[in-house]
C-alpha cells in the first residue's frame, strides 16, 4: 500500500521547532553525533554567526587540543617573525649562524616570553625588542587564562554520556509489535528521574504536495527513577501509533526519523543534562529483539553491565499479519 493513499487519524505535534514542507528541508532532523540539530545557518557575518565560547566547549576533544596548540605555533611564530624584523642584534644571547638558526633562536624566545618563563639566556636589548615582548608577555597571560577557563568549562560542563544502540527495532510485544532502542550510561555518573520523549517525523501527502509531519510516539514507560543498567524504551504500535498497519515497505517509503529527547538529573554535577538522538528508516531492522546486555559476576556479587552488546540483537518471526513485509 502506498504511503500518500494510507490516512493517518492522529493528530500531529506543531510544535517541534522543525518546518512543514519537505521540499524546504532536506536530511535527517538531528546531527546524530552531536546530537545538535541538523541545520546551518546563512545571512550573518562570520564572527556573529558562531559563539566562540560554546564552539570550544562542543569541540571534540581531539581537535580541541589540536586547536590550542595551532594557536600557541601561530602566535609564536609570528612574535618570532617581528622579532627577527627587528634584528637579532637585539636580543642579547643569540648567536648568530644561518637563517634557520636564527629564526629558530627568536622562536624559541618568543615560546619563553609568551609562557612568561624566561630562562635568561636571551633577552631583549632595546627599545622596539622590549616593547614587543612587553606585549607578548601580556598577551600570553590572558591566552593562558582563556585556556585555562576553556578547560575547566569543558571539565566541569554537565552532559548525560549516554549510549544509544546504532539501529532500532520492530520487535515482538506482547500480541503486537513494537518500535524499540536502547540506550545506556557509560560512565560513572548517576542518573535519576530520567525521561524520554520521543517524536516520528514523517512525510505525507497532503493536497498533492509532501510535507513533513510529526507525530508524539506513546511509551511503554516514559521516566525511571534511575538509569543503571540499560533502558530499552517501547512504543507499542497499535491504533494510537502513526505507524499502525504499517510493513517494512511503507516504513522505508515514509522517510520517517525518529526523534529521542532524554531529560536527566546527574546528582553529582546537581544540574539537569539532556541528550538527543535519532533513528531513520534504514536504521530500524525489522523482526528483531535486543539480547539482554548485563549479567552477573563470578562471585554474584555485582552485576555487569556489557556495552560491548549494546546493538547485539537477533532476528525472530512476527506473527502479528500487519507486520509482514509486502
Amino acid at each position: 500500500m502506498a504511503l500518500q493513499k494510507r490516512k493517518i487519524n492522529i493528530q500531529s505535534d506543531l510544535n517541534t521547532g522543525f518546518g512543514t514542507s519537505s521540499e524546504n528541508s532536506s536530511g535527517r532532523f538531528y546531527n546524530r553525533q552531536r546530537g545538535t540539530a541538523n541545520v546551518a545557518k546563512k545571512g550573518v557575518a562570520l564572527l556573529n554567526k558562531y559563539s566562540w565560547y560554546h564552539t570550544m566547549l562542543a569541540m571534540p576533544r581531539t581537535k580541541f587540543l589540536l586547536f590550542l596548540l595551532c594557536v600557541y605555533i601561530l602566535i609564536n611564530l609570528v612574535f618570532a617573525g617581528i622579532y627577527y624584523l627587528i634584528g637579532i642584534g637585539h636580543l642579547a644571547g643569540v648567536h648568530a649562524g644561518s637563517d634557520l638558526k636564527n629564526f629558530s633562536e627568536v622562536f624559541f624566545f618568543s615560546a619563553q616570553t609568551f609562557t612568561t618563563v624566561g630562562y635568561g639566556r636571551i633577552s631583549p636589548v632595546g627599545f622596539a625588542a622590549s616593547a614587543v615582548s612587553t606585549v607578548e608577555a601580556f598577551l600570553g597571560l590572558l591566552s593562558f587564562a582563556i585556556a585555562t577557563g576553556l578547560f575547566y568549562g569543558r571539565f566541569s560542563r554537565p552532559r548525560a554520556f549516554l549510549r544509544f544502540s546504532d539501529i532500532a527495532l520492530i520487535a515482538p510485544y506482547k500480541d503486537g509489535i513494537a518500535l524499540m532502542f536502547r540506550m545506556a550510561p557509560y560512565k560513572n555518573n548517576v542518573l535519576s528521574e530520567v525521561e524520554a520523549k520521543v517524536s516520528l517525523a514523517m512525510q505525507v501527502e497532503e493536497n498533492g504536495k509532501m510535507m513533513n509531519r510529526f507525530f508524539n510516539l506513546d511509551l511503554e514507560i516514559a521516566k525511571i527513577n534511575s538509569l543503571a543498567l540499560s533502558w530499552t524504551i517501547v512504543h507499542p504500535i497499535n491504533e494510537k501509533s502513526p505507524l499502525y498497519n504499517f510493513n517494512y515497505t511503507d516504513i522505508l517509503n515514509s522517510k520517517m526519523e525518529a526523534l529521542v529527547f532524554i531529560k536527566a538529573f546527574d546528582e553529582v554535577f546537581s544540574n539537569t543534562v539532556v541528550q538527543r538522538f535519532s533513528y531513520i528508516a534504514p536504521e530500524v531492522v525489522w523482526g528483531a529483539k535486543f539480547k539482554l546486555m548485563y549479567h552477573a559476576d563470578k562471585e554474584n556479587g555485582t552485576t555487569i553491565l556489557d556495552l560491548d552488546k549494546l546493538n547485539a540483537y537477533e532476528k525472530v518471526e512476527l506473527l502479528s499479519p500487519v507486520s509482514l513485509p509486502q
